[in-house]
């Protein structure tokens, strides 16, 4: 069975997840609302590293809609066929927010550069109205970028069985299923990579080495502790975000020797474990936060 554009070609076959091998397990379902509500209707939060997380849960909160609903099903109700269209569907909403993902943590970066390196003009710098462009340039370019993804996958002819290794549709594990010429394929998904991990990582690295700089040159070991905690919950998140990523995408090209469920549960585990420990992460780091969290917790269960 083949797919193609031609008019005369038979229904597009569905697809089969393979699932995490070995894995029948224990769901992960992000709480994210509460942070969300707390930063909209409280005004002493309206801030960019407020704002920027509200943003950050929200692309979470869709990211891991995405994935959790048919990930679950496919490990807990063996439910592993998916329409070709809701395939196609489910793979432009993780790459595109997932590069939304990327692109709020270096605003984020920013944020923590003009905190440490200009404080006194931070207000001035990044205020609300700067934070609504950045918000919007970074989710303008998750789907710009990424509508070609589905939109070349059309033009390929599928003559082996469907059958994807993965818990989600991703990218790769569809190309690689093509008996057609993928190569148009392969080079955009690989320069949209470049474009968009390879700069935000970049952009990222700049910031701290400009805040490593900043903080060496404040006297008093306190004073750089203090310094460095602002950009601890920050860094937790980037490390949680791209190391996972990271590796996913190496091995898809070039770790043909990783185990195949090593990479299958990281690359799911990738799209389901930061949007549950961002909140925490912050939540945890950011006292107004914690406190009005408690707040609205202590207020539920005393009703």
């Amino acid at each position: 069975m083949a797919l193609s554009n031609s008019s005369w070609r038979q229904p597009q076959p569905s697809f089969f997840l393979v699932g995490i091998p070995g894995l029948e397990g224990s769901p992960l379902l992000p709480c994210s609302m509460t942070i969300i509500f707390i930063i909209w209707t409280d005004s002493s939060l309206h801030q960019p590293i407020y704002l920027s997380l509200a943003l950050l849960t929200a692309v979470d909160l869709v990211l891991a809609s995405s994935t959790a609903p048919k990930a679950l099903t496919v490990l807990l109700a063996y439910a592993h066929e998916i329409g070709y269209i809701v395939c196609l569907t489910q793979m432009f909403f993780i790459h595109a927010f997932s590069s939304m993902v990327s692109g709020i943590l270096v605003a984020m970066a920013l944020d923590r550069y003009v905190a440490i390196c200009h404080p006194l003009r931070h207000s001035a710098i990044l205020h609300p109205g700067i934070i609504g462009r950045i918000g919007m340039v970074v989710l303008v370019r998750g789907l710009v970028l990424l509508i070609p993804f589905p939109i070349l996958l059309q033009n390929l002819v599928f003559c082996r069985a469907t059958v994807i290794s993965h818990a989600y549709c991703e990218h790769m594990a569809v190309v690689k299923l093509a008996c057609s010429e993928t190569i148009v394929n392969r080079a955009y998904g690989l320069s949209v990579a470049l474009l968009v991990v390879g700069l935000d990582v970049l952009a990222i690295g700049i910031s701290y080495a400009l805040i490593l700089q900043a903080v060496l040159k404040v006297p008093g070991g306190e004073a750089r502790l203090k310094a460095f905690s602002t950009c601890g919950s920050h860094v937790c998140v980037i490390l949680i975000f791209y190391i996972p990523g990271m590796f996913s995408f190496l091995t898809h090209r070039f770790g043909h020797h990783v185990p195949h469920h090593v990479h299958v549960l990281l690359a799911t585990l990738y799209l389901l474990v930061p949007p549950a420990l961002n909140p925490l992460v912050y939540g945890v780091k950011t006292r107004q936060i914690r406190q009005r969290v408690l707040r609205v917790f202590y207020t539920k269960a005393s009703s």
